[in-house]
């Protein structure tokens, strides 16, 4: 029997620029968790392209822009630069345990969103970062990813209970 390979799909950053002309290159942090970034050996950059390339990280260092990560076989300004918008992936085994009632992105995208009465408001095609909270996106609601409106989400069965607030709640009302 064949064991498939874990997939490099959890994304914790994205390359924006190349940094000095060593090499190394700036991360926009896609995570919560900054010093997850000290502890890698490997990450997955998967290129505007579509490609996907395997590094070893020789360094990471936090700063008030993102991190600086330096990365074995890129060595000047120019390998950097092809880089740029490139997403920063590692397997989800290497995901940081999260505190009981929290969830990941790639967890919450996919399940259907449904009021406590049934009504169906679809499936979760994004999730939002504001500054505030995040949004669940679905096609027909924005539900706010907060305590009082998520009630309750049951990864095994694929769904989340929403009670959203009434004006939100139908499009025909604001019709």
């Amino acid at each position: 029997m064949v064991r498939e390979e874990e997939p490099w799909s959890l994304v914790i950053g994205r390359v924006t620029a190349p940094f000095g002309t060593r090499g190394a290159v700036r991360v926009r942090l896609e995570t919560d968790f900054p010093e997850r970034f000290g502890d890698l050996e490997q990450v997955c950059l998967e290129l505007p392209t579509g490609e996907e390339r395997l590094f070893q990280v020789q360094g990471a260092r936090l700063t008030p822009k993102g991190i600086l990560l330096t990365l074995a076989g890129c060595t000047d300004r120019d390998q950097a630069g092809e880089l740029r918008r490139a997403w920063v992936k590692v397997k989800p085994s290497m995901a940081v345990p999260l505190p009981q009632g929290s969830y990941w992105v790639h967890d919450i995208v996919g399940l259907r969103a449904v009021t406590p009465e049934g009504e169906d408001l679809g499936e979760v095609t994004e999730v939002l970062r504001t500054p505030a909270n995040d949004v669940y996106v679905t096609d027909s609601a924005m539900i706010p990813a907060l305590r009082q409106v998520v009630r309750e989400i049951d990864l095994e069965k694929g769904r989340m209970i929403v009670s959203l607030p009434a004006e939100e709640s139908s499009q025909e009302d604001r019709e």
